[in-house]
């Protein structure tokens, strides 16, 4: 796996140490990320007080991520509003509800969905004036604030993993690595402010 979302909570590997069976390579913690998105909002606007997150229920991993951005958020006094969402005609649905819940901003988890959709949620989040985090691709496609894992690193070291495969050591014995290098992407020219 190259950067796989985290392989220890849908059971991909028994551990980063000892993978084991026949996958091995590099994995990321969305709670990580999402904790620091959203301290990278409050850094932005201090008087945040009421965040949502955007997330789709059926990823396996959505619940611990979800559990560690409350704690964060419980640290830096601000409440979290979970949105959920699975297909992109829901979309503008979800961003309706937010401006009822009188959300002060969103973060935006790494899901295929969302990151195949990414111009598209940036657009509503901008019409509805709603500053967001997300992704680095979220952030080129019109979001406010981008934090994320370096994928281009990660794909490159997955060329290492090849290369121990290929003389001979078995992936199961190979641990599996976590994001080195994060990027930290602001939107200067965003719609949202």
């Amino acid at each position: 796996m190259a950067a796989s979302g985290d392989a220890l909570a849908v059971g991909a590997v028994a551990s980063l140490a000892r993978p084991g069976g026949t996958v091995t390579g590099s994995t990321f913690f969305g709670r990580e990320l999402y904790g620091k998105r959203l301290e990278l909002l409050k850094a932005a606007m201090p008087r945040l007080t009421h965040v949502a997150v955007l997330l789709n229920p059926d990823n396996p991993t959505y619940v611990s991520e979800l559990n560690d951005m409350e704690g964060v958020a419980k640290s830096m006094k601000v409440s979290l509003s979970r949105f959920e969402e699975r297909q992109p005609d829901e979309f503008d649905g979800v961003f309706t509800a937010m401006a009822q819940r009188r959300v002060d901003a969103v973060v935006i988890t790494n899901e295929a969905v969302f990151t195949a959709n990414s111009a598209r949620i940036a657009d509503v989040a901008a019409r509805r004036r709603l500053p967001s985090a997300g992704s680095k691709q979220f952030v080129e496609a019109g979001g406010l604030i981008g934090y994320d894992h370096n994928t281009l690193e990660l794909y490159r070291r997955a060329a290492y993993f090849v290369d121990k495969i290929l003389k001979g050591a078995k992936p199961g014995d190979l641990p599996v690595e976590r994001p080195t290098k994060f990027e930290l992407v602001i939107n200067r020219a965003s719609r949202e402010s």
